[in-house]
């Protein structure tokens, strides 16, 4: 199966964008595949397996789409105040957050929220997955930074710390994390949660990324990205990515090699391709689209991944049919099919209806 490449970025004009990415041997293609007026408010954050493409916004709402399909799957309703971070795990889970302080558990079969925590007192600012699905972390206007068990549902420990971090992320083998506080990024180690060294930003950090285990992709309030050494905190290169400030930062990996995609105030987004062997090197620009709109939100959609892992739909094809079956094709049909996925809700509104309605009877029948 021919990979495909589709790079998704949302705007404050309500709209999610898809380019078609044609990679080549040295400058990459991408052109306008589809405008979406995704949301009822501002795109706050998207995220992408190698299904579907899940957007937050200010509007309260999750929507889904399926990319293979290319139409809309549904909405998730359960939040109040805007989602602020989401982030997928593999075929089988969502996580998101939201300014109600609220993490959700979405499972992707039947898109039913499995587990809610109350995560913070303010709003959840930034959540991370470990990469082995176990635990999780969660930053937020509270001044801590929590561990959650993802396997029992728990809380497993809380940190105070003596700011409001609004970035957290796991390395790639899971074994440190970053918090990020203002212009600043402290690298933690798992094993006993103290910091091992702080990178000390210029400007004011907007994202980051985890290019290995040690090397970090910061971006700012500025033009430049550079790359950290987490180990000894030196910056070991440094390039000038846009005109205007960097907003946000993704990282994939294809065919080998790693590529950074940075989206900007100026209303372009880049990728690069970087040299692993030779970090210090500026990486070479791929490709680059102008939107003409105030981006607040990248990722990157690829098919062709699932076939180094087996998907959810091809483990379940009995239970996938039945969700193909409710699969929105219309915004009336997906305020219908809303009420489906969402079960519990359901269940919850009819069981309150059924006791108003028994209650009436005996006030009558008396």
């Amino acid at each position: 199966m021919e990979s495909r490449l589709e790079l998704v970025v949302g705007c404050y004009e309500q709209i999610l964008f898809g380019f078609q990415v044609q990679p080549q041997e040295e400058e990459w293609q991408a052109t306008a595949d589809f405008t979406h007026h995704a949301h009822t408010a501002s795109l706050s954050v998207v995220a992408a397996n190698n299904r579907f493409v899940a957007t937050g916004s200010k509007d309260e709402t999750i929507q889904i789409y399926d990319m293979k399909k290319k139409v809309e799957h549904g909405v998730l309703l359960h939040h109040n105040g805007t989602i602020t971070c989401l982030e997928f795990y593999g075929n089988t889970h969502l996580l998101s957050g939201a300014e109600d302080g609220l993490i959700c558990v979405w499972n992707t079969k039947k898109w039913e929220c499995q587990k809610t925590f109350k995560a913070h007192t303010g709003q959840v600012s930034s959540l991370s997955i470990h990469p082995s699905g176990k635990l999780a972390l969660s930053v937020g206007t509270d001044k801590t930074l929590r561990t959650w068990n993802l396997v029992e549902g728990r809380s497993a420990f809380i940190k105070n710390i003596k700011q409001n971090a609004h970035i957290v992320q796991w390395s790639p083998d899971g074994e440190k994390y970053a918090v990020v506080i203002h212009d600043k990024a402290d690298v933690y180690k798992l094993e006993n949660a103290s910091i091992i060294g702080t990178i000390h930003n210029p400007k004011r950090i907007s994202s980051i990324q985890f290019i290995t285990d040690t090397i970090l992709a910061v971006a700012g309030d500025e033009e430049e990205i550079r790359l950290y050494n987490t180990d000894s905190q030196k910056c070991i290169c440094e390039f000038k990515a846009h005109e205007n400030r960097v907003k946000n930062l993704h990282t994939f990996q294809f065919e080998g090699s790693t590529i950074i995609v940075s989206s900007s105030s100026d209303g372009y987004v880049k990728m690069w391709k970087l040299d692993r062997e030779n970090l210090q090197n500026a990486p070479s620009l791929l490709c680059k689209v102008s939107t003409s709109a105030r981006l607040t939100c990248v990722s990157v959609w690829q098919s062709g991944v699932e076939d180094k892992e087996k998907s959810t739909e091809d483990a379940t094809p009995d239970q996938h049919s039945q969700t193909a079956k409710k699969k929105p094709k219309s915004k009336r049909d997906t305020t219908e099919d809303t009420e489906e996925t969402e079960t519990p809700v359901v269940q919850k509104k009819r069981k309150l209806e059924n006791k108003q309605k028994k209650k009436k009877g005996q006030q009558s029948s008396a």
